[in-house]
Order: C-alpha cells, then structure tokens, then sequence
C-alpha cells in the first residue's frame, strides 16, 4: 500500500497514452486504450477532447466532467 499520490503533469499521447507526473516527482504512462469502451470514456473515444486532458484537484480530468481516479492512475501505469 501506497500514500495516495496527486498527478500534477498530463499529457496526451497517441494510442490513448496518458503520460503522467505525480507529486513525488515519478513519471509514468498509462494506457487508457482498455477503458475507451466504457462509460464516461466511450465520450472522448475517436474525439479531440482526449488530448483536452488537464490536471485538477491531483487527477486527470476532461471537458464533460470525466475524470479518472488518481490511484488507478499509478496503480495500473508504468514507470518511464
């Protein structure tokens, strides 16, 4: 188990790849690919608001009100 870490950088990458810095400093990417299907995420599928993706309140977070828990965030992403 891990503090629970805030995302203070995004940025969008193709593929659906989110590529991530969190408050300790780390740098990660996270493939969102697995969730486009599902609900909120099927939105932003095929769209330009994915690379609308910005930092607010320690996550991830788009246009409509979608956003993404922090802790999936690191938990299911890779250092880089």
């Amino acid at each position: 188990m891990h503090d629970l870490l805030d995302v203070v950088k995004v940025e969008t990458g193709p593929d659906y790849k989110l590529f991530l810095q969190f408050e300790n400093g780390e740098k990660r990417v996270f493939d969102m690919g697995p969730y486009m299907d599902k609900k909120p995420f099927v939105q932003l599928k095929g769209s330009p608001l994915f690379a609308k993706a910005s930092v607010d309140c320690g996550t991830v977070v788009w246009p409509g009100n979608i956003d993404i828990a922090p802790e999936t965030l690191y938990d299911r992403s890779l250092p880089v």
